[in-house]
C-alpha cells in the first residue's frame, strides 16, 4: 500500500516503511557530545585566546563559542528536518551512498549486530569519556603552544577510540530506535 502526493506536475511515491528517516538519534547524540566538549573546553579556549591575542576580552570569546553552539544546533536541526521531509517525499536528500536492495527496517541479524555495537561501543565510550574529554581539552594548549614534545600519544589514541566507539554506538542506537519506530508505524497503518 502506497500513498501518492502531487506537487505541480511531479508526483512522488511515499514509502511509509522508510518513515521516519534515519539520523535523528545520531544527530542529537552528536550535538550533545559537541556541546559537552565545548562546555568543558571553554575556559581553556578563553585562556589560550587571551594569551595569543591579549586585547580580546574573555566575554567576546565566550560569545563566539555560544554563537558556534547555536550555529551547529541550527545546522543539525535543518539537516534532520531535510531528511524527514525527503522521507515524506518533499524535496530531496542525497546521502551519497545508494543501497538499492536495503531493507527499510533492520533484519534480525542486523538488529543483533546493532545491539552488540550499542552495548560494546557504549561501554567503551562511557569508560573512556572523562579521559577523552580531558585529552581533547589538553590538546588545545598543546596545539596553541606548538609543543610537539608535550603531545600525549597514548591519550590521543584513547581519544580516537572514544570517538569511534561513541560514533558507532550512536549510529547503531539510531538504527535500532528508528527501525523499531518504522516497524510500529508500518504495523499500525497496515503496510507490508
Amino acid at each position: 500500500m502506497s500513498t501518492y502526493t502531487t506537487a505541480g506536475s511531479k508526483s512522488a511515491q511515499v514509502d511509509w516503511r522508510r518513515i521516519p528517516a534515519y539520523g535523528p538519534i545520531d544527530a542529537v547524540l552528536g550535538y550533545v557530545l559537541f556541546y559537552v566538549l565545548v562546555d568543558r573546553a571553554t575556559s581553556t579556549i578563553v585562556s589560550v585566546a587571551s594569551d595569543i591575542i591579549p586585547n580580546v576580552p574573555a566575554s567576546a570569546v565566550r560569545f563566539a563559542l555560544a554563537a558556534l553552539l547555536w550555529f551547529v544546533l541550527l545546522v543539525t536541526v535543518v539537516d534532520s528536518a531535510r531528511r524527514q521531509l525527503a522521507a515524506l517525499g518533499f524535496g530531496g536528500y542525497e546521502t551519497g551512498l545508494k543501497w538499492p536492495n536495503s531493507k527499510p527496517m533492520p533484519t534480525a541479524l542486523q538488529t543483533v549486530a546493532y545491539l552488540a555495537t550499542v552495548l560494546v561501543g557504549g561501554t567503551i565510550a562511557v569508560w573512556l569519556f572523562d579521559s577523552a574529554i580531558e585529552t581533547a581539552v589538553g590538546l588545545i594548549t598543546v596545539v596553541a603552544a606548538l609543543d610537539v614534545s608535550a603531545f600525549p600519544v597514548g591519550a590521543f589514541v584513547g581519544l580516537v577510540v572514544f570517538f569511534v566507539s561513541y560514533g558507532a554506538a550512536a549510529h547503531s542506537l539510531d538504527r535500532l530506535l528508528v527501525g523499531g519506530l518504522r516497524a510500529v508505524v508500518t504495523w499500525s497503518i497496515g503496510v507490508e
